[in-house]
């Protein structure tokens, strides 16, 4: 046996697989490994399948999971999918099902065959060829993974048969109707196939751990190992890790452990701990990737490779502020309510996510955090293009505890347990993540509530000891020193003075100084403010949304110890509490953009205040212009190190005529430069000019006019 640390795996995850981000895919689209050695070829489901609701709950009485099921009363659909989006089924919650053919070749006899689903809204029973393979209950936004290896005909065409229901549930999360979002029911993320050989790596997880002063990082790996097979195996585990953008290899270990796979059975095994020299380390503006690549052998003979990636990044809080990579940062974001645009639902494409994605960059934000556990390519984009995001159990809403006295029930405890390590266990190789989110607006000093929190707390620690984790506070106006934010990594409060709550500026001082005496050692993210057109007394004026915008900011930036602000929100959002808009359009006025994303005046108010470049001024210099910018020395607030300065010259027809970049300096908070703006064309109209992050996201611009 090797000397590495063993664990049996009762459960076995997902493949913790990682593409670049949002490429197209190939119908058989190897995710993982590298050369000649086997991979885990991934066949997208995705597509045309039949489709048909259930308000009587009797399809299953009816047979419709069989082959020999009847076509008439079923449609076509286009997967991922929600009945949400459709006119005649925008209200409508229960049962529905779905169904589609697949073809399985006879090579692959003898191959591990898994049915992945990246989220079903919120259970699933799924049958193959008209027998049982599994299901996934009560678990809306976390992937799962079906084994069908037994139930599938190879040679033949096979039946793939869905039973979904979004019924409102007492024993989930989130619990019954309490929730302010939109209940989506369908397949609302992609599905494919995996094909496997017998004896595999089903994930890897890797945490890195950069030694600043060294310029070294500890890179831990433990890769989850499964022998499907009715023989043992003996393996020989070994990886390399590469940069990602340009392939070098910085480290290789041939045989870092061997061990003996049981018939049947699956292994968790820790490899003895690597070094990078001199890594790249993740920033949100140098946002630097490594892959991980292991691969198993049996007596040389390759069985089977998976890769991942991740980043090297260390994230504290010490001195009651938070250090990334050991430079102190105060972190403004916005968050943005996935599955509002009506075309689409919780069933976005890949176009409408980077659609987003990209506002969200534009709007300065480097620091979001959502509500529920999200689409992975999400987490992608935050990857590459640098935002850090606390991700979420959807645990939300105080009724969620209300009824239930000293302790959370049995189900929703182990229903918040659950949701919790799979979105762990999926997405924790993620540098994006800055922290894992354990509940929401819970009224966080109710006795189940709090015990909730702290049993979810202890679980995340024990998971993923090096990450932080927190909850989003609302019950924090009154003795804050009894809530259980207290026993956090940090402290998030929802603060809703002029909205929600009665009160103004000075009140949100007054509770900021009274939240800062109750845990005087911890940053302060106001995880959520902003105006709610969600009362008649309330309606929608979007001068006022930007009004509170810019005067809660200016109390925030009194008070070093708040090191982060989350505006709510991105988007109007869909939700079945909403109190505008019917059907589809039922929703929340709430944000910078309206469902469709069109750009309320407020957007670029938000702009403004999320960037840490204070302002830009420009100015007449003989036949040129110069650009003077002062960074910020508060919130928000970090080096800016790589950016530029870009300018276009426009001429009377508005056409771009000229475009020159020069960089900036190296330049720390409050610290100002100067550039000379130079150019050839004479008599120019025009002339914008815009600051740039390393990522090629502007921060700030202005225009000059003779």
């Amino acid at each position: 046996m090797s000397s590495s640390r063993r664990h049996f795996v009762k459960e076995v995850g997902l493949a913790g697989l990682a593409a670049p981000l949002l490429a197209p895919q190939a119908k058989a689209d190897p995710r993982d490994g590298a050369g000649d050695c086997p991979v885990t070829i991934k066949h997208p489901l995705n597509g045309e399948w039949e489709f048909r609701l259930d308000p009587n709950n009797e399809g299953e009485a009816q047979g419709w999971r069989l082959p020999t099921a009847a076509h008439n009363g079923w449609s076509t659909v286009t997967v991922p999918h929600t009945w949400q989006i459709s006119e005649d089924s925008a209200g409508y919650l229960g049962a529905a099902w779905y169904r589609r053919r697949f073809e399985v070749p006879e090579s692959w006899s003898g191959k591990l065959i898994r049915l992945e689903f990246e989220a079903v809204f919120h259970s699933a029973l799924v049958w193959v060829n008209g027998q049982p393979v599994g299901g996934h209950l009560r678990k809306g936004y976390t992937s799962f993974a079906l084994d069908i290896a037994a139930a599938v005909i190879p040679g033949r065409t096979n039946l793939v048969t869905v039973k979904v229901d979004n019924s409102f549930d007492q024993n989930m999360l989130p619990r019954g109707n309490s929730y302010d979002w939109t209940p989506d029911g369908g397949i609302i993320r992609p599905v494919s196939l995996l094909v496997s050989p017998e004896t595999l790596i089903e994930r890897v997880d890797v945490d890195a751990q950069p030694d600043l002063a060294a310029e070294r990082a500890s890179v831990a790996i433990r890769a989850i190992l499964r022998n499907s097979s009715v023989d043992p195996r003996q393996v020989e585990i070994g990886y390399q890790v590469m940069e990602e953008e340009t392939g070098q290899v910085a480290l290789h270990v041939d045989r870092a452990a061997i061990e003996t796979l049981g018939a049947g059975a699956g292994e968790e095994v820790s490899l003895p701990t690597g070094a990078l020299n001199n890594p790249r380390l993740w920033h949100f503006d140098h946002p630097h990737l490594y892959r991980l690549e292991v691969t198993i052998a049996d007596h040389g003979a390759a069985l089977h490779s998976c890769s991942t990636t991740f980043g090297v990044r260390k994230i504290e809080v010490k001195d009651g502020g938070f250090y990334l990579n050991g430079e102190r940062v105060w972190l403004m974001g916005v968050e943005r309510m996935a599955g509002s645009n009506p075309q689409y639902g919780m069933a976005e494409p890949e176009s409408w996510l980077v659609h987003d994605h990209d506002d969200l960059k534009e709007l300065n934000c480097v620091f979001t955090r959502v509500h529920w556990q999200q689409d992975v390519r999400v987490l992608d984009y935050c990857d590459r293009h640098g935002i850090l995001l606390q991700e979420e159990v959807p645990t939300w809403g105080g009724a969620t505890f209300s009824d239930m006295g000293d302790q959370p029930s049995p189900e929703v405890m182990q229903n918040g347990l659950e949701q919790l390590r799979e979105m762990i266990r999926r997405d924790r190789n993620h540098p994006s993540i800055f922290s894992w989110g354990l509940c929401n607006e819970i009224n966080g000093q109710y006795p189940a509530a709090y015990q909730f929190a702290k049993q979810m707390y202890t679980e995340a620690e024990k998971l993923d000891p090096d990450r932080l984790r927190s909850y989003a506070s609302n019950s924090l106006e009154e003795t804050p020193q009894k809530d259980v934010a207290g026993l956090m990594d940090f402290i998030e409060w929802n603060e809703y003075y002029e909205s929600w709550y009665k009160g103004g500026v000075p009140e949100v001082k007054r509770n900021l100084e009274e939240i800062h005496r109750a845990f005087p050692d911890k940053p302060i993210v106001i995880s959520e403010y902003g105006y709610c057109a969600c009362t008649e007394d309330r309606p929608e004026n979007d001068l006022t949304r930007i009004r509170i915008l810019e005067g809660h900011d200016d109390s925030f930036r009194q008070y070093p110890y708040v090191g982060g602000a989350i505006f709510f929100c991105y988007n109007d959002y869909r939700t079945h509490m909403g109190d505008k808009g019917i059907g589809v359009l039922k929703q929340r006025v709430h944000g910078v953009v309206d469902l469709y994303g069109a750009r309320k005046t407020s957007f670029e108010a938000l702009r403004n205040q999320a960037s840490p470049v204070q302002s830009l001024r420009l100015e007449r210099a003989g036949n040129g212009l110069t650009a003077t910018l002062e960074t910020r020395r508060t919130l928000p607030c970090y080096v800016l190190d790589g950016y530029a300065v870009r300018w276009i010259v426009y001429d009377q027809h508005d056409l771009p005529m000229e475009q020159h970049e020069t960089p900036l300096p190296h330049l720390e908070p409050g610290q100002s430069a100067t550039v000379a703006l130079k150019f050839q064309q004479k008599n120019p109209a025009s002339i914008r000019v815009e600051v740039i992050r390393p990522t090629g996201f502007s921060v700030i611009s202005a225009a000059w006019k003779p």
